[in-house]
């Protein structure tokens, strides 16, 4: 037999040897391994969302059945500010209600009685602005430096009492901070309503009648 008829001959192959070969791991990750992770991490993410949009959706369920927040007399409401010269017209944070008090007069020493339906501090001496930046929604912050709130993620500038600066220069906000309507009963305490909102007035430009100046330019940025 010459060796050309020999590189033609087949070895038998054996049934233990076949199932050995099939069985035998591979290096890497296989199809069904890769599909199988993909899929897992479709899950994940599913249920990551799925959770966050969750807690939203529990948050606005209480907050639209229980929309009214008491938040108590003026001392106590002091109180909880600390050092922030609240007294003095500063913002002070009210969680449960996710919204800023503000005290429109500080002359006149605190807020009143009455009924504040359209969230202009007239009646009560005091404005509760929602902390939702009527941009996109993220939390203005007030600064200590100027008076002025600062939103962090577009830099949207409003004065104490929630008035949008208008301008580029100010941001993007089409409008002033949001407010709730507010009551102040006979004994004092402060009732924030957030199933009541309305939206914030109009930008005012600087210098013009409408927008408190800030105390120091670029203060906080």
């Amino acid at each position: 037999m010459g060796s050309r008829d020999v590189a033609r001959t087949a070895l038998p192959t054996s049934g233990a040897v076949v199932r050995a070969a099939r069985d035998r791991q591979v290096a890497g990750w296989s199809r069904r391994q890769l599909l199988r992770g993909a899929i897992g991490s479709a899950i994940g993410v599913w249920v990551v969302e799925l959770g966050a949009g969750t807690a939203g959706w529990l948050w606005s369920a209480v907050a639209a059945a229980t929309p009214r927040v008491d938040v108590g007399t003026y001392a106590a409401m002091l109180a909880r500010q600390g050092d922030l010269p609240f007294a003095d017209g500063f913002p002070g944070y009210v969680a449960e209600a996710r919204a800023f008090l503000v005290i429109v007069d500080p002359v006149r020493g605190g807020w009143s009685t009455g009924d504040d339906p359209v969230g202009d501090g007239v009646a009560t001496n005091v404005l509760a602005l929602s902390q939702r930046c009527p941009h996109l929604g993220c939390r203005p912050n007030p600064c200590l430096e100027d008076g002025w709130f600062h939103c962090p993620c577009h830099q949207s500038r409003y004065d104490r009492l929630g008035t949008k600066a208008a301008g580029e220069a100010f941001g993007p906000a089409a409008r002033g901070m949001d407010r709730f309507a507010t009551s102040v009963d006979g004994s004092g305490r402060l009732t924030i309503d957030t199933g009541a909102l309305v939206l914030g007035p109009l930008p005012v430009a600087l210098g013009d009648p409408g927008l408190i100046p800030p105390v120091v330019a670029n203060g906080c940025v």
